[in-house]
């Protein structure tokens, strides 16, 4: 019930403008966001790198309901793409589709992350792409096929455990070599479409991780479930999975003990860099994540 109340404010425009400029919520943000310029965020890459791990810059915004808005987002993208070479540091970068133009036309969205696609390839990078809600699954998933058509074999996809579709989902993308980075989701969805309790989710989440680790192509297991992260060490120890056929992935700002741990044990680590002034819909899937979230933000809140 609070998860869905949170999910359901962080479409509410009037609130996100009263979240947006209370001093508190933006150092809120900031625990789970790395700045709102890219140079916070390849200093945070870049600290992230010296502790062991690899990272996912994320230039963060969505549903973007222009042109230009959607041109200015891939240009961010591609410019991010070459501070990472120029800079040195260890890092790919994540986008979203509705971001790119998907919801104005397939046609621009195609063009604009073929761009993307292209700085990335020159500077020897890749590109994951995120998944959203339900309503952009078949179409996020359709693009995805495209580009791997056209010949971008630096382009990935994200799966959700939540989604009961995932597992034929999972089976195509086995068959097509895909890098595959297997979330839990954050979207609000009904159960016509997702599980609606946490124990099957986390249950699709392990049968979904199974055939992926025997058979992907160097999948990612995003989570921050100690017990999901120790199924997947006693699951590849047991399979002969060795520690460079896959990557453990978690957010900037949670659980960087667990991050740093896993780095120092062998095992590759990637932490998904969020950056920009877009924050507001990323922190209240975070808030909607984990209660200890929201019970951090009343407490900065109540302390004013």
């Amino acid at each position: 019930m609070l998860r869905t109340a949170i999910l359901y404010l962080s479409h509410r425009k009037g609130f996100q403008h009263l979240i947006m400029n209370l001093g508190l919520s933006r150092r809120l943000a900031l625990r789970f966001v790395a700045g709102e310029s890219l140079d916070n965020a390849i200093a945070a890459v870049a600290a992230l790198n010296r502790e062991g791990a690899r990272a996912t810059l994320d230039h963060l915004g969505e549903n973007v309901n222009d042109p230009e808005a959607a041109a200015r987002a891939a240009a961010a993208v591609m410019t991010a793409l070459s501070r990472i070479a120029a800079s040195g540091v260890d890092s790919n970068v994540s986008i979203k589709l509705t971001q790119m133009g998907l919801e104005l036309s397939e046609d621009l969205c195609l063009a604009n992350v073929r761009q993307v696609l292209e700085t990335a390839r020159r500077h020897g990078n890749f590109v994951r792409l995120d998944m959203e809600g339900s309503d952009c699954t078949e179409r996020t998933l359709a693009l995805y096929h495209r580009l791997r058509e056209l010949g971008y074999d630096n382009v990935g996809v994200a799966i959700q455990s939540y989604l009961y579709r995932s597992q034929a989902d999972v089976e195509k993308l086995l068959a097509q070599g895909a890098r595959v980075r297997l979330v839990k989701g954050a979207y609000n969805e009904p159960p016509s479409l997702a599980y609606p309790h946490k124990r099957d989710v986390d249950d699709n989440f392990l049968r979904l991780a199974e055939p992926l680790l025997q058979h992907g192509n160097y999948p990612a297991i995003a989570t921050h479930d100690e017990r999901i992260i120790a199924w997947t060490e006693r699951f590849a120890a047991q399979h002969g999975i060795g520690h460079e056929r896959f990557e453990f992935q978690m957010l900037y700002g949670i659980r960087r003990d667990l991050q740093r741990r896993l780095a120092r044990e062998g095992y590759n680590v990637r932490v998904y860099v969020p950056y920009g002034d877009e924050w507001y819909g990323y922190l209240m899937r975070r808030l909607a994540e984990r209660p200890a979230n929201l019970l951090f933000f009343l407490v900065s809140f109540l302390r004013g």
